[in-house]
């Protein structure tokens, strides 16, 4: 009876474990890439991983072995099927449509903000000029997005200020709890 305890506590740690290796770890699809990064594309991938819930880690620079290569593409290539089984087979073709219209949509976030009155008094409080934000833009879903304000001016662990939640269909905006990020 012993025994056969053990093997199902075993059975249901193995299956419960591996939920979070590989491709799926922490809520995520991991891409491993390496070479050369793209600067440009990397806000955009940025700002809609929490929609998409996929997340990007470099493995190595410029140059690298051929067995961080293989390992990646290995990686990489149980990550895209698992990606497909979640979102459909033409995945790719919609993540690159959010990508191409992230920037686009991060100028209608900045819209919907400098208008917004709450907005404009969080700014005052930690003397940041409207034309001087920086922030962390987040798709969460199609209209619906995570804005965190900085300022750099700020000690290193009190640069983040404020979050927000701004809808651009809606043209609303709310205030995030500093303790519910």
């Amino acid at each position: 009876m012993l025994k056969r305890l053990f093997f199902l506590f075993l059975l249901m740690l193995i299956f419960s474990c591996k939920k979070e290796e590989g491709t799926y770890v922490g809520g995520y699809y991991w891409i491993y890439g390496y070479g050369l990064k793209n600067m440009e594309g990397e806000e955009a991938t940025e700002g809609i991983s929490e929609k998409w819930k996929i997340k990007y880690a470099d493995v190595g620079g410029c140059t690298i072995g051929y067995d961080i290569q293989k390992k990646a593409d290995a990686l990489n290539k149980k990550t895209y099927a698992a990606i497909a089984k979640r979102y459909g087979k033409d995945w790719e073709k919609k993540y690159d449509k959010d990508l191409e219209n992230f920037m686009m949509k991060k100028v209608d976030v900045m819209d919907v903000l400098t208008t917004n009155k709450l907005f404009r008094d969080e700014l005052k409080k930690y003397y940041i000029e409207i034309d001087d934000v920086d922030k962390n833009v987040k798709e969460l879903n199609n209209d619906l997005y995570k804005v965190v304000v900085y300022n750099q001016k700020l000690k290193a662990e009190n640069k983040e200020c404020f979050a927000v939640k701004a809808n651009t269909k809606d043209r609303t905006v709310n205030l995030i709890d500093k303790n519910a990020r």
